[in-house]
């Protein structure tokens, strides 16, 4: 029996009984009138009345016929089971995107919303079972449309269903839970053309079965685009909403630490970032420390204003050096996932630094090992070594962090290659001026307008003259990291710093518009006196005076240890890549062939009690590459390494979240529309939707029945000419 997309139409069936009406109330004005010449031709039609009855019978059953076919076109039948099958009838495939991402584990009551999303799979598979046409269905989570950029990997492909198909469903869905990513629905969308192709040949409906958060859908022209291509191929789409409202969250926003020497023994100040995502204020938020597994004092924050994030920092430090592990987290919420986040500081036991002076004395140099490590009971962790310049010529730099050139003439072009390289891969090199600079050689050899790594142009020598009218600081600093620390007071060591010479510059000089050059500290006269200069990965900082008291009094003010130590974390954060992994991202691991075994062994977070996963390495220009790709779960990692002579090396990662999914803004149907304006789509709540695959299956009759009434309506004009009367035109002879 077939069925109807639009059954209430089929009370208009009730027309059908318009033509008998209509011919009863014909006969209702006929008259009887006695006629002499009836008699002849009562005769005849009764000779010929059941012939004349039946042509009127079929006359009148083709007008009924005629407008019962045109209540049924619009009421637009469907038939099922064999004979759709025999007439033609297509498959529906029904294609479920569902989101896995872990805004989906906003909790409620006894459920979240990843379990409300599964219940209306089930049912939809449930409803597709008992419908007796052709069916298939796909099923594939967000979170593997693209996978680590491999090809997406359905649950389920075009799988045809039949009686047992809920069960298996249900055992696919039951052990499936929300993932730690944040992932949208534009690659889910992008990958059904490459596992589907076109839709030619089935009836297609894409049901998309997510949280709809405002951040997802505040710009969706991607979308739209996707979503207007599909309903113009013939794809229903339907989207399901598996959130009711919008509820509170917190979540560590961020987990870093701040600039200083990373080294055993040394206090390094951690900030943790907490971002409320609320619509109201939260109070007295404490946010649980923990140090190698260790808990330490908690930091509490006393209040965050709905949307905003509050940054708190704390020290920690480690006697040892190694890998540490610092970890924050909240009190479990709506979403528990983004209530932690981990940190791993790999710590030397101490910061190497060269310091290569030009002038034999080594006054220079003294003055800084003196400041960047003084010895006795005050660690800094840094170790300096004092060179010739000819230590540039001939030993690797690698081992250090920064390099400090003082009081220079020249340098051989070995020298200037190997600083070169140094910078452009992330290390920092800092400039002192004296005596024995060389404009000409700087200019020329450094600078190389402004190709070099030495940031500006020099002149030569000059003198501050002493104005005994101005009161100002000869050394004018800016909120630069350097001088950071000096900010928002007057301080009275920097007041006191006095500068008689510096290498000078022309007085119309400016940093280039298009360059990283930057003037952060100027003497009172404006001229520069610190200048900063990114090269390649790492950062270069030219001081136009020496580093030894001559030129200035600078060596013997307290503030040049503190600007030095400062100068010295910040030249020395540029020699580190961003240690913040996000979880989803491959892990990826270059090693030394002459120093590994081709094998690495990875540990997820949660599997920690077993056996290592083994990853071959592949022979690359670069040397043997490694990729990891299972880091779905936040947390820290760990990889067993093999030497070539059997020691085993460990080293560990941190993989977090990204904070911003746990904002749980959501859209109702009406702001989704706005969003989605000129888009042909059906929005459903989970709860509320019923599945009723019939609206969308079986083989449509609606053609058949336009075909079959046009042949009604010739047959009954036909008809009707044939009772009709009709006078034959007589012929006049000419």
């Amino acid at each position: 029996m077939p069925s109807f997309l639009n059954p209430m139409l089929l009370w208009g069936l009730l027309a059908v009984a318009i033509p008998i009406v209509i011919h009863l109330i014909n006969l209702l004005r006929h008259r009887r009138v006695q006629w002499a010449a009836m008699e002849f031709l009562l005769v005849s039609q009764k000779k010929n009345r059941t012939w004349v009855v039946l042509r009127e019978l079929a006359l009148l059953l083709l007008r009924m016929a005629a407008v019962a076919a045109i209540v049924l076109m619009l009421a637009q039948p469907l038939m099922k089971g064999g004979l759709a099958r025999f007439l033609g009838s297509t498959t529906t495939h029904h294609v479920v995107l569902l989101d896995d991402s872990f805004s989906m584990s906003d909790r409620w009551a006894d459920t979240d919303a990843f379990a409300v999303a599964k219940q209306a799979i089930a049912s939809l598979g449930e409803q597709a079972a008992v419908q007796g046409i052709s069916q298939s269905f796909t099923l594939l989570r967000l979170s593997q449309a693209a996978p680590h950029g491999r090809a997406p990997r359905p649950d389920l492909l075009a799988e045809v269903v039949t009686a047992a198909f809920p069960n298996r469903l249900n055992d696919l869905l039951r052990p499936l839970e929300p993932t730690a990513l944040a992932v949208g629905p534009e690659p889910a969308f992008s990958a059904l053309d490459q596992l589907l192709g076109s839709p030619e040949g089935e009836q297609r409906i894409v049901y998309l079965v997510s949280d709809f958060r405002s951040r997802e859908w505040a710009e969706p022209d991607e979308l739209k685009q996707t979503l207007a291509r599909l309903s113009g191929e013939g794809t229903r789409v339907e989207l399901i909403d598996c959130v009711d409202q919008t509820r509170p969250n917190l979540a560590i926003a961020s987990l870093k630490p701040l600039s200083g020497t990373r080294a055993a023994g040394v206090a390094l100040f951690h900030e943790v970032a907490v971002t409320n995502y609320g619509t109201e204020p939260v109070h007295d938020v404490s946010v649980l420390l923990e140090e190698d597994g260790s808990p330490r004092p908690a930091v509490l924050i006393d209040g965050i204003a709905a949307g905003k994030t509050e940054t708190r920092k704390f020290a920690v430090r480690f006697p040892t050096a190694g890998e540490h592990d610092v970890v924050a987290s909240l009190d479990s919420d709506a979403v528990p996932v983004d209530n932690y986040r981990h940190r791993v500081l790999d710590l030397p036991l101490t910061v190497r630094v060269l310091i290569v002076d030009g002038d034999p004395s080594g006054t220079d140099a003294r003055f800084l090992t003196w400041a960047l490590a003084p010895g006795g009971p005050v660690q800094t962790g840094i170790t300096t070594q004092v060179e010739p310049p000819r230590f540039l010529d001939t030993e690797s730099l690698d081992d250090f962090e920064v390099i400090y050139l003082t009081n220079i003439d020249r340098l051989d072009e070995t020298a200037i290659a190997a600083l070169e390289s140094f910078v452009e891969a992330g290390g920092g090199l800092a400039f002192f001026c004296g005596d024995l600079t060389d404009p000409t050689f700087v200019n020329a050899q450094l600078y190389r307008e402004g190709k070099g790594f030495f940031p500006l142009p020099v002149l030569g020598v000059s003198e501050l003259f002493v104005d005994r009218l101005q009161r100002a600081a000869d050394l004018q600093v800016t909120d630069h990291p350097m001088f950071s620390v000096f900010a928002g007071e007057r301080n009275s060591f920097l007041s006191a710093v006095t500068i008689g010479r510096y290498l000078s510059t022309e007085a119309t000089w400016a940093p280039p518009e298009d360059s990283s050059v930057r003037v952060i500290a100027n003497l009172r006269n404006g001229a520069p006196l610190v200048v900063e200069h990114r090269f390649g990965e790492g950062r270069v900082i030219a001081i136009l005076t020496t580093a030894a008291p001559q030129w200035n009094n600078w060596g013997r003010n307290p503030s040049f240890v503190v600007a030095l130590l400062e100068m010295q974390s910040y030249l020395s954060n540029a020699n580190r890549r961003s240690e913040e992994r996000l979880v989803g991202e491959p892990l990826e691991l270059m090693l030394d062939p002459a120093t590994y075994r081709p094998r690495v062994g990875f540990t997820a977070p949660s599997q920690a009690s077993a056996a290592p996963e083994t990853v071959e390495a592949t022979v690359t220009d670069d040397g043997l590459k490694v990729v990891y790709h299972d880091t779905m779960v936040p947390g820290i990692y760990t990889a067993e390494l093999e030497t070539k002579d059997g020691q085993t090396e460990l080293k560990r990662y941190a993989f977090n979240v990204v904070s911003e999914e746990g904002n749980l803004t959501a859209l109702d149907g009406q702001q989704l529309a706005s969003r989605l304006d000129g888009v042909d789509y059906v929005f459903h709540r989970a709860r509320e939707f019923e599945f009723t695959v019939s609206d969308s299956a079986g083989f449509q009759l609606s053609d058949a029945l336009l075909y079959l009434l046009l042949a009604m309506l010739i047959g009954e004009q036909l008809l009707a000419y044939s009772l009709s009367y009709h006078r034959k035109t007589r012929e006049h002879a000419t």
